[in-house]
């Protein structure tokens, strides 16, 4: 079994059929038939099934792509360090972030980075918290801003700063009765659609754990991928979020929305950066969380 044939497997598995993995791998499709072959007869076990479309993977299948998709990433890792020299960072960089973190942190912090490398082409992806986590461990990206605490052995995670979550509602509604006791609470506060982003957001888990330690037991939500939709739908009175006062405050300075503080024990998050523990960590990554560090300090924060 060698790496060559192994990437003829991956290829036939990821298009699906033999004629779409030999486009990909600008050859013939009896050479990739071929590959197949001889790794299924060394291997003793069948790979594909094949049907009128193409090929899909059998069990033992199945069972070897996790071992193949990470030969292929140890040897893209192992030409990366080899070139790597760290005297000037160049190449493509793929890094995860929150929605929110993109809004707020990643302005400043790809401006400077642009800045000290100018040969780096980086990609951002954004994403919940449980959805980039899986990408760094799948090594489909370097690192990702994300909440913590990120408790994984195979992760190292670098807290960057800390957020201060506040209740977001329309300006005309008070804090919900469970909130606040005050005579501004409002039922129609409490009784709003939880506007949220997707399944896996860790602002949401927080938000839906608030609830549920408050008693509220009927809930409906609202998903969002964008925070602009989730910020717009709240300043209309569709429902009420949850999200790091620094993100909502010019809409709250506008008029567009209120916030409301929420207990001491859930009104902090931090911001970590992970990556893999065993993965190279290449020259431009390692300037990338140079400047985050600086963009995410304290004194660069006051001085904001």
């Amino acid at each position: 079994m060698n790496s060559s044939d192994l990437a003829f497997f991956l290829a036939a598995a990821r298009h699906g059929g033999i004629g779409r993995a030999a486009a990909a791998l600008n050859t013939v499709q009896s050479n990739v038939t071929a590959r197949i072959r001889a790794l299924e007869a060394e291997i003793g076990e069948a790979l594909f099934t094949r049907h009128s479309r193409g090929v899909r993977l059998t069990p033992a299948g199945e069972r070897l792509m996790p071992y193949a998709l990470r030969v292929g990433q140890l040897l893209a890792e192992a030409r990366e360090a080899v070139r790597d020299d760290g005297t000037d960072p160049s190449g493509a960089l793929r890094i995860g972030s929150l929605e929110t973190t993109a809004a707020l942190r990643l302005p400043s912090i790809l401006a400077a980075f642009a800045r000290a490398c100018p040969r780096v082409d980086l990609h951002v992806e954004t994403g919940t918290s449980e959805a980039l986590i899986g990408k760094v461990l799948d090594g489909d990206l370097a690192a990702a801003f994300v909440v913590g605490p990120v408790a994984h052995a195979a992760l190292v995670a670098e807290p960057m700063v800390e957020e201060e979550l506040v209740l977001v509602t329309a300006p005309w509604q008070g804090p919900p009765r469970w909130l606040s006791p005050s005579p501004d609470a409002t039922p129609a506060a409490e009784q709003a659609k939880l506007i949220v982003f997707r399944t896996g957001c860790s602002y949401r888990r927080r938000f839906e754990a608030l609830i549920a330690t408050a008693g509220v037991v009927e809930v409906r939500h609202l998903e969002f991928g964008t925070l602009d939709g989730i910020i717009g739908c709240v300043a209309a009175g569709v429902g009420i979020s949850l999200l790091p006062r620094a993100v909502v405050e010019p809409a709250r300075a506008a008029g567009r929305i209120a916030t409301h503080a929420l207990p001491a024990g859930s009104a902090r998050a931090v911001t970590v950066l992970v990556r893999r523990r065993d993965a190279h960590v290449p020259a431009g990554l390692v300037r990338l969380t140079d400047c985050a560090r600086s963009a995410m300090s304290p004194a660069s924060r006051d001085a904001a």
